[in-house]
């Protein structure tokens, strides 16, 4: 046999375990206008129903949560794997970013002086102004460094180029490990 609850009854009400499963509320059936009034307030008589099942067992059990736990999990299985990627594509669109910049600042740079910046440390000709340089009227960059790529390294460049012997070589090694992915300015240009 269930345990039964102790239903004490108050003086003004339903017996105190089965107060806290009323819903109190307007009648549905009674509109405002139609039928009789309460007291006092010019207002239709409340409706009184109970919330729960017979049993008064309101709760989950161990078959329901499990199942909404399998449910979450299916959905993280699809959802997380299509947003992982997004980080290292943000980065590679970042270098793309950067190396364009950079492009900007090389051929201002010539238009001033005529060349582009000679060896590998020619970057640093597009902040501080170089010994040969006539007509430099830099800084070419906002920056007073020369940012680094998103992965930390350094950029590489090479005037004249391997892959552009009239002008530059400007590249990022792309994402470690190995750097596989070479994201330079001769490959931002067939894109």
């Amino acid at each position: 046999m269930p345990k039964r609850l102790n239903r004490k009854r108050s003086a003004n009400g339903p017996p105190f375990a089965a107060r806290s499963r009323l819903r109190i509320g307007r009648n549905p059936a009674r509109s405002s206008s139609s039928g009789p009034l309460r007291p006092g307030t010019g207002r239709a008589p409340l409706a009184v129903s109970r919330c729960g099942s017979a049993s008064g067992n309101d709760g989950f059990t161990l078959v329901e949560l499990l199942l909404v736990l399998v449910i979450l999990g299916i959905l993280a299985a699809i959802v997380i794997p299509k947003f992982s990627g997004r980080t290292e594509q943000a980065k590679e669109q970042a270098a793309v970013t950067q190396i364009s910049t950079f492009k900007t600042a090389l051929d201002a740079f010539e238009v001033d002086n005529g060349y582009y910046p000679k060896g590998k440390s020619g970057l640093q000709d597009l902040i501080v102004a170089p010994r040969d340089a006539q007509n430099w009227r830099g800084p070419y960059m906002q920056t007073d460094v020369i940012p680094k790529d998103p992965w930390g390294n350094d950029y590489i460049y090479e005037c004249p180029g391997r892959h552009n012997p009239t002008s530059y070589d400007l590249s990022s090694m792309g994402p470690p490990p190995g750097g596989e992915k070479v994201i330079a300015n001769w490959t931002i240009q067939k894109r």
